[in-house]
């Protein structure tokens, strides 16, 4: 896809960070931009902001995007106000629990399962048939650099985007004889507001998330114009890449010396409590 004037562009997560971007850019492109998010209050900024950029038709929507039944409603709304989606942009995502797996419950597995990986599941059959009638469009699934290699501290959110990955490049398989083309994109070190709800938070964001959501974006839009399938970008990410040719004990070594800072003792504590039994 070339150009994106008067298309529909749907773009979930879209109250703040890479999602808000996605929507200004869009709008910017003369795309007909159709938004969703759970924070109402934040998205309802994002609104008005594409609002001020374009006076063409919009759609928002505060929704969860773990519910197919939301989901369904979502994308006939879409049809119903601003016809058959283009390009679906499935960026909504929260950051997990943020312990290890002996620390973390089977709840918080399930929640990051389900936003981070079944919406998107969700998304993309919900609206493939409106791309499908166009005869053109796009399905951009964003997994993470974690989606590339695991990491400490994030294997609920690590195994959510390791699934984003392969849904998507089985979809580029099963789409290759299509008009639709799938994109998987790869951020790493984003400057957004994804850990800020983990107890590291704060000093995970400012060792790691450096690289702005709009350099993000433009990125992801010149990869659907020239039809690029896997997207690896932003800071750190080509160490990381890097770091997934090594031998995997090696690989292992370097990640938990890496990460060590980040550590929260009370856990290893736990773990240390838990041998003793």
């Amino acid at each position: 896809m070339k150009q994106f004037n008067n298309k529909v562009v749907v773009v979930t997560g879209a109250a703040s960070g890479m999602g808000r971007e996605y929507a200004l850019e869009f709008a910017r492109l003369g795309a007909l931009v159709a938004m969703t998010d759970v924070n109402e209050k934040v998205l309802a900024e994002t609104h008005s902001m594409v609002q001020k950029i374009t006076d063409k038709y919009t759609c928002c929507e505060v929704m969860n995007i773990a519910s197919q039944e939301d989901v369904l409603a979502f994308a006939e709304k879409v049809k119903n106000k601003l016809g058959n989606a283009h390009v679906i942009i499935n960026n909504a995502g929260i950051g997990g629990g943020g312990a290890p797996v002996w620390a973390q419950d089977m709840d918080q597995f399930q929640l990051t399962m389900n936003v981070n990986f079944f919406s998107v599941v969700s998304m993309t059959k919900a609206f493939l048939p409106q791309l499908l009638s166009n005869q053109e469009g796009a399905v951009v699934n964003v997994s993470s650099v974690f989606g590339l290699i695991g990491t400490p501290g994030t294997s609920d959110y690590c195994a959510s985007k390791f699934a984003v990955r392969g849904f998507s490049e089985s979809l580029m398989v099963e789409l290759a004889d299509t008009p639709i083309s799938v994109h998987l994109v790869h951020p790493g070190g984003i400057k957004t507001n994804i850990a800020k709800d983990s107890k590291n938070g704060a000093e995970f964001e400012e060792k790691y998330l450096k690289t702005s959501p709009l350099t993000a974006v433009r990125i992801v839009i010149d990869g659907i114009k020239t039809g690029k399938q896997r997207m690896v970008f932003g800071h750190q990410s080509s160490l990381l890449r890097f770091l997934t040719l090594l031998p995997l004990k090696l690989r292992n070594w370097t990640l938990n010396r890496e990460m060590s800072d980040l550590r929260d003792p009370e856990h290893y504590e736990l773990l240390s409590a838990m041998g003793e039994k």
